[in-house]
């Protein structure tokens, strides 16, 4: 038979136990709600970017910032803009982000620019030289997701959200680890014909 000192003794450390777990499990929840559906006002009025004459670089719609820019900052929406990297062959010209027969995305030299507008702009449109038009292949939400990845994969500056890491043999950092910033402090890469001298 157990002491009774024993008995009382153990009843805090289980209490202490089930809160910590509790409380765990409630930041687990309220880390980052998952939306896996928007609403089709604001997936429309994300077709209603405005770029700059030139076509490079703009202002995302009003509701973009009202939710908080979440395609650039949400992991569920980098993740399927990884995703949609691998589906839609982005790999066959851009490689790993460090180019092939398209431009690279990590050697700081963006054709037009590296913000989200100009990047989704790049994917629904098309570019000259190559880069094909997804507008009839993709939905709106999924450009802006896959466009958030690309982002991603250039950033001179880590962001706390990322994707999950491959299986597979990886050539670079991890996109939370700003590659195209790691990259580029190693030296300047070779120039894209299309693009000129780098700056």
């Amino acid at each position: 038979m157990m002491p009774r000192a024993f008995k009382d003794a153990k009843w805090p450390f289980l209490a202490t136990f089930l809160l910590l777990v509790a409380g765990g499990a409630l930041l687990g929840w309220m880390r980052q709600p998952r939306e896996l559906r928007t609403f089709a006002p604001v997936v429309a009025d994300l077709d209603r970017f405005r770029l700059m004459p030139n076509g490079i670089s703009g202002t995302p719609p009003e509701s973009y910032f009202a939710l908080g820019k979440p395609y650039e900052t949400d992991a569920y929406s980098l993740s399927q803009g990884k995703r949609l990297y691998a589906w839609f062959g982005c790999q066959s010209c851009h490689g790993d982000g460090r180019g092939n027969l398209g431009p690279s995305f990590l050697d700081g030299w963006w054709l037009y620019g590296p913000e989200m507008v100009s990047i989704v702009a790049s994917i629904r449109d098309g570019r000259p030289h190559g880069m094909p038009a997804f507008r009839d292949r993709m939905t709106i939400e999924q450009i802006w997701q896959l466009a958030g990845y690309v982002q991603t994969i250039g950033a001179y500056s880590a962001k706390v959200a990322a994707t999950g890491r491959n299986d597979d043999h990886q050539t670079r950092p991890a996109e939370n680890r700003a590659p195209a910033k790691m990259l580029f402090n190693e030296g300047p890469v070779g120039a894209h014909p299309d693009q000129g001298p780098s700056p």
